[in-house]
């Protein structure tokens, strides 16, 4: 499911949204809290740490289709957990340094080579997509990483719904041959 069916059936369907969220992101935010106050308390604590985070979510976020879910409970989780370790460490007396806090926000499993390979390749892409020119461009990015919809996109470029589902796949023709000229396979 993706995060903008989440957000539309957070809208329509409350509770099933919520239990989408959760299960989608479950993992994610436990992993989070774990890493952040590892050795400062129980697995209740932890527990008690994620339950707060989906609760400050399901509270606070407002489901629009701009939102980016992965990093608002993303955040909040590393937030929560921050709050969940001060708490923790002033009630044992230990003392966090500004190092060790620093350390467990920036600590992260992530490959940074392949983190950079990716962006470098965001980048071209996004290049080859400039390329394309007005209207497709706009098309293109509203449709894939957007997410939208051609009606959605139909209202943003003044055209009709069935003209932008041609114009996209045109577009998506005419960028696999830009790529390819550059030797980029996708």
């Amino acid at each position: 499911m993706t995060d903008n069916d989440i957000l539309c059936l957070m809208r329509e369907a409350p509770p099933q949204g919520q239990r989408a969220l959760f299960d989608k992101y479950y993992s994610y935010v436990y992993y989070i809290v774990n890493r952040i106050i590892n050795g400062f308390g129980s697995a209740d604590d932890s527990e008690e740490c994620v339950i707060d985070v989906f609760a400050s979510v399901m509270m606070k976020l407002v489901p629009d289709e701009g939102c980016s879910l992965k990093s608002y409970v993303g955040a909040v989780a590393r937030n929560a957990a921050i709050s969940m370790k001060r708490r923790l460490a002033a009630k044992t007396g230990r003392i966090i340094s500004a190092d060790e806090e620093t350390m467990a926000v920036i600590a992260d499993s992530e490959d940074i080579e392949k983190n950079t390979e990716n962006s470098a390749m965001s980048e071209l892409l996004l290049e080859k997509i400039s390329e394309l020119g007005v209207p497709d461009s706009i098309i293109i990015i509203q449709k894939y990483y957007y997410d939208r919809n051609s009606k959605e996109i139909a209202e943003m470029v003044g055209m009709n719904s069935s003209a932008v589902r041609v114009r996209a796949g045109r577009a998506m023709k005419r960028l696999k041959k830009l790529l390819e000229a550059d030797e980029i396979i996708l």
